[in-house]
């Protein structure tokens, strides 16, 4: 018993860090892209306009999550119907947006924290952590979840988690 739990769990880990390293890289850059975007747009025509500039940087800095999670991140468990890919991937990312939003009202409104370096670590840190995790395994069980066992590099990861008596 105490061989099948240990062997399982070890599989899991081999299954998924692959996964993590590739989602947080995507993240980091992400996160780069919107940052980038964001300021370089308040210091130029949208300087007035911080909240459509905030729009404006995530929409592109989403789009590029897309297109890396589902062509290097998960390519592997792309969907067939990119429709549906991407109708969910935008609520699970909706989802992620209000995980962090949730983190600054609770902060600032119901906790008193109202300084802007509170709102920052709030919003910036404990809800980008939280939202990252959630966002991970919504898109890996929600969003791409075809399983392409031709794809030699990933042939053998469910066998990761199977114990010997279901082989």
């Amino acid at each position: 018993m105490y061989q099948t739990i240990t062997g399982r769990l070890k599989g899991l880990i081999g299954l998924f860090w692959r996964e993590v390293a590739k989602f947080g890289v995507v993240g980091g850059v992400a996160f780069v892209i919107d940052t980038g975007i964001y300021l370089w747009l308040l210091g130029s025509f949208m300087g007035g306009h911080p909240t459509k500039a905030k729009i404006l940087s995530a929409a592109v800095a989403t789009v590029f999550s897309w297109i890396a999670n589902r062509y290097w991140t998960f390519r592997h468990r792309r969907q067939a119907n990119m429709v549906r890919e991407v109708v969910l991937f935008i609520i699970m990312n909706g989802i992620g947006i209000a995980i962090a939003g949730a983190c600054v009202y609770i902060s600032h409104w119901v906790l008193g924290f109202e300084s802007a370096y509170a709102d920052f670590v709030s919003g910036s840190v404990v809800g980008l952590v939280l939202g990252t995790i959630f966002r991970f395994f919504a898109y890996r069980f929600w969003v791409f979840t075809a399983e392409l066992d031709e794809d030699p590099a990933f042939a053998n990861d469910r066998r990761l988690l199977e114990t010997d008596s279901q082989r």
